[in-house]
Formats: C-alpha cells, sequence, structure tokens
C-alpha cells in the first residue's frame, strides 16, 4: 500500500486587490494540476481523496478525470482555518502575518487570533487521519507506542491532496513523529509536490515508511512555487 500525499497547486489568494478565503487555482496552478495527473496517470491510482478547499479539489481534477474516479471528499483535512480576512486590504493581512510570525513558539500553538488553534488543527487532521485509514480497514494497533498498523488488504495507491500544513500533520501522525505548530517552516511542501509514504511489514503488523517528500520532479523549475 502506498499513501501519496499531495499539495494544491498553486492558489490565487488575492483577486482584484481582495483577500480570497477559499481560493481557486492561478493559471500556473491549473498546469501544475494537470502535470501532475500526467506522472500519476501510469502509475494509477486506487482512490482519490480531496480536502474540500476549492484549491485542492481542483488539483484533484486532472488525475480524477484521467483515471475516471470520483475524488472522495474528507471535510476535516481542510487546511488550518484562518480568521475572515476578505474585508481587509493585503497590506493588513500582510500585518496580521508579520505579527504572527514574530510570536514566542509556545504562542504558535494558538493560531491566528479568530481562526483554528493549531491545537484543534492537529487534533481534527491527527483523527480524520487515522478514520480515513481505518475505514478502510487499516487501523492502528493500540497496544503499541509507535503507530504501527494492522491491513485487511493491500489498497494499492492512495492520492490525497491537500495542504502544505494538512499534509505534512498527516505525515507525522503516520510516522510516529512529535508534531510542532510550524509544520509548515519545518517541512517545506512545494505546490504540488509529494510527499510518499509506503506501508512496510514489521513484525505481525505494517509501519509507514517515507519514500520521498518534496518530490516534484514533474515540475519543469519554471513551474515549481512554494
Amino acid at each position: 500500500m502506498e499513501l501519496l500525499f499531495v499539495r494544491h497547486g498553486q492558489p490565487e489568494w488575492a483577486r482584484e486587490g481582495t483577500p480570497q478565503m477559499d481560493p481557486r487555482l492561478t493559471e500556473l496552478g491549473e498546469r501544475q494540476a494537470d502535470l501532475v495527473a500526467e506522472r500519476l496517470r501510469e502509475r494509477g491510482a486506487s482512490e482519490i481523496i480531496s480536502s474540500p478547499a476549492l484549491r485542492a479539489r481542483q488539483t484533484a481534477a486532472p488525475l480524477a478525470e484521467a483515471v475516471g474516479l470520483t475524488p472522495v471528499v474528507i471535510d476535516d483535512l481542510v487546511e488550518l482555518r484562518l480568521p475572515d480576512w476578505s474585508h481587509l486590504s493585503l497590506s493588513e493581512v500582510a500585518v496580521q502575518f508579520r505579527a504572527a510570525r514574530s510570536r514566542e513558539p509556545q504562542a504558535w500553538w494558538d493560531g491566528i487570533p479568530g481562526g483554528e488553534s493549531f491545537r484543534a488543527f492537529f487534533e481534527r487532521v491527527h483523527a480524520a487521519t487515522l478514520r480515513m485509514l481505518h475505514e478502510r480497514g487499516v487501523c492502528r494497533v493500540q497496544r503499541e507506542e509507535a503507530p504501527i498498523f494492522t491491513m485487511e488488504r493491500d489498497l494499492g495507491r492512495l492520492v490525497v491532496f491537500g495542504h502544505g500544513g494538512m499534509n505534512t500533520v498527516a505525515m507525522t501522525v503516520l510516522l510516529g513523529m512529535p508534531c510542532v505548530p510550524w509544520e509548515w517552516e519545518r517541512f517545506a511542501l512545494g505546490h504540488a509536490a509529494f510527499i510518499r509514504l509506503k506501508a512496510i511489514p514489521l513484525g505481525p503488523g505494517y509501519i509507514f515508511s517515507m519514500r520521498s517528500f518534496n518530490d516534484a520532479e514533474h515540475l519543469p523549475k519554471e513551474l515549481r512555487t512554494i
């Protein structure tokens, strides 16, 4: 079994000077999504899963069409929920981000005032990741401290279209790594880049082994963005 986490393509965070809270892809982002599909068309996918965010669903669409699958949308795999900044100017949004980045490390757990706390975000993604697998017959062994799983059958390749933070939090959950509220900084994942985890046997169960991170070989250098 293989889990392929794909970050969405480049989003249009601002349109005509107005912040977009659920942005669509830019033209470049759409091209990145097409290249994801081109790379994975031959490799195939047994199932496509997506965040509900428009940018993730648009990134998943070309692959879904190419392999004839309908993406399964899991609401709790959406990115950290930000405050509603749609009434602010772009410069005011920039001020908010600068203020958030200048806080003491422990304060990052609280998220940005008015938005979701990182603690709540981590708990949401943690639960959604394990639930996603459990519903498909991949269950964590509760008596083991490290994440070891049982598997009813080989699920093939599950392709999950998500976000920079969401994908890396899910990765830490499956690898048994401690999470920090600056996952976007610790594990920088480019637009339309891959995280590939493979389930391998260990004792009576399976563990997830990282085989690649921030894999963007399908994107020419001039089309790589972060």
